[in-house]
């Protein structure tokens, strides 16, 4: 099945999505076919039994209309089940499909998108953006196509009947269709601003739930409650403004209807009187009123759901279409074996929607083997350097290349997995420190799990807890301090198979003692694993032993060395040093 092209209407996209299940889809159809056939034929059994058995006092043809009547209820109830239940599995399936679809391309979208996107707005197309379009599927979506049926059925039925009659009560059709064409046209932003301010409302909420400490610590109880509200207002404005919509346009359609209806008694009336329609064609032709009225209601009630999902379909198909700037290239080779010689060839590089670059004609390169630490004042770009080489940014100008080839030959999967990272920011999953340290390895033993938790100085602090591995961690490592966390990452880190290993100042939230050790201990670990290894850092005694120093300031790379080097030629490593020997003895004061 090809999907549909991405320049078609999120609506028909989402209607496409049903051919996945054929089965399903043809027996919600079926289902609603049969429905209506069954409510068509229950108006002519009722003058049936009016006409040839009431007013000829027949009471075998009574007592057979009636059985047909209970047989056409009956199918109806079966049809109206079938309809129900296999357009809900129906939908179910494309909702499953659509979330499975999402988060999968969540997780390949590049940091630059997840840079800019909010994660609130992805939670409510994740969660209440599809739920609007499963409601449509299993509901608006059955009711359009059985009232559309049923409106060509009964039109049919009714000219038949009485064609002066019939064409005086079709007339309300298309002044109904005109007025529910105008609403979904005029209110479609709306229904589109409604979904956007849950997701802002989420938005605060998330922060709050995560940030709950904070909030406390600066006794911002009220301001945050006073934000929430002010949201939560802007919401029930917007959703006010869609009743007022609905209230705009629904009554006239009740109207419409109701005056059909004295039409109809007035005019059959007195064409029973007449002599020219019967009791029972008059009654069956009020009752095919009222299955032609209803079609039209179900379509205006259906029309508000229709408007919801196809803002609901186009915010969804916004992230489903999101290029993924960073992938394979067709010629893409795995990255098997590592040398050690890392370059960085003039490369430049700026953040989508920066004004100023990050980096600007960055060079060297590594020798096997080599520690390289990267220096350099808060914003000066360190971290940058180290996104490029596994790829999480491509770089705007130049080359990043490892044994000569550039890394976007590579496959990213096995770019990655070759490289070892510690981020400055420590994030940790539900379930216990053992699947934690284990995340990138699940299939390791657990005497390879405490090899690398000694390394980390986290063993001894795993093993005096009541479940010692086992243990569960709380969400995002609630009840762990920093350096805990940081530690748990860096034996996560070291499980892996990684050729190059990089350290974004990850030792920032260990004492002096510990991170002494655990940086003695990757000393070793690196000599015997890696081909190279970056440290990024911002104090000098972390990274003095290193074989290289690379200085950055503003984005450029503006000194290089051994750090008795650079205590020697760079006026600003040294401006550094003096700085950082200067603030512990002025603490002391």
């Amino acid at each position: 099945m090809q999907p549909p092209h991405p320049a078609a209407p999120p609506l028909r996209r989402v209607l496409a999505s049903l051919r996945a299940y054929p089965g399903l889809a043809t027996g919600a159809l079926v289902s609603s076919l049969l429905l209506t056939a069954a409510y068509a034929v229950t108006p002519q059994l009722f003058r049936w039994g009016i006409d040839e058995g009431i007013a000829r006092q027949n009471l075998r043809v009574v007592w057979q209309s009636a059985g047909a009547m209970v047989l056409a209820a009956v199918g109806r109830g079966l049809f109206n089940f079938g309809q129900s239940f296999w357009a809900e599995a129906a939908s179910q399936g494309v909702a499953y499909d659509l979330r499975n679809r999402i988060f999968r391309k969540i997780q390949n979208l590049s940091f630059s998108y997840h840079d800019q996107a909010q994660t609130s707005q992805l939670l409510t197309r994740m969660t209440n953006d599809i739920e609007q379009i499963r409601s449509f599927l299993s509901t608006s979506l059955v009711q359009v196509i059985s009232a559309s049926v049923t409106l060509v059925s009964i039109a049919v039925v009714l000219l038949l009947m009485n064609w002066r009659l019939a064409l005086i009560t079709l007339t309300v059709v298309p002044m109904a269709g005109w007025l529910m064409a105008r609403f979904l046209q005029r209110n479609n932003a709306i229904f589109r601003r409604v979904q956007e301010e849950l997701g802002n409302l989420n938005a605060v909420l998330q922060e709050n739930l995560i940030g709950v400490r904070v909030v406390k610590a600066f006794v911002q109880e009220s301001n945050q409650t006073s934000r929430y509200a002010n949201l939560n207002e802007q919401l029930r404005q917007s959703s006010m403004q869609t009743i007022r919509a609905i209230r705009n346009t629904f009554p006239f359609i009740f109207l419409l209807s109701n005056l059909v209806t004295v039409v109809v008694v007035g005019y059959g009336g007195a064409e029973v009187i007449g002599g020219e329609f019967s009791v029972g064609e008059l009654l069956a032709f009020n009752s095919y009123l009222l299955l032609i009225l209803q079609p039209i209601l179900l379509i205006g009630f259906a029309a508000p759901a229709i408007a919801q999902a196809a803002a609901s379909a186009e915010r969804i198909y916004e992230v489903v279409d999101a290029t993924i700037e960073i992938c394979d290239s067709p010629t893409a080779v795995p990255f098997e074996t590592c040398g050690g010689r890392i370059t960085f060839e003039n490369v430049s590089f700026r953040y989508p929607g920066a004004t100023e670059a990050a980096l600007q004609n960055i060079s060297f390169e590594t020798k096997p083997n080599e520690l390289i630490a990267i220096l350099g004042m808060t914003g000066s770009g360190k971290s940058t350097i180290v996104n490029l080489l596994p790829r999480f940014y491509d770089v705007t100008a130049g080359a990043v290349r490892i044994d000569g080839r550039d890394v976007r030959d590579f496959t990213l999967a096995s770019l990655r997995t070759k490289i070892g990272i510690v981020f400055q920011e420590t994030t940790l999953f539900s379930g216990s420190l053992r699947d934690n340290i284990a995340y990138a390895n699940p299939t390791a033993q657990l005497d390879e799990i405490i090899q690398v938790a000694q390394t980390a100085q986290i063993h001894d602090f795993i093993m005096g807890l009541p479940e010692g591995y086992d243990t569960e961690v709380g969400e995002r490592g609630i009840g762990l301090s920093g350096g805990q966390k940081q530690r748990i990452a860096i034996a996560r880190t070291l499980l892996t198979n990684a050729s190059i290993l990089i350290l974004d100042d990850s030792t920032s939230a260990i004492d002096a003692q510990t991170a002494a050790q655990i940086q003695n201990a990757l000393d070793l670990l690196m000599q015997q694993k890696t081909c190279t290894s970056f440290v990024i850092a911002q104090r000098i005694s972390t990274v003095k032993n290193a074989d290289r120093i690379l200085l950055i300031e503003q984005g450029r790379l503006v000194a290089q060395g051994t750090h008795e080097h650079l205590m020697q030629t760079s006026p600003l490593y040294e401006s550094i040093l003096e700085s950082q020997i200067k603030q512990p003895a002025e603490s002391l004061k």
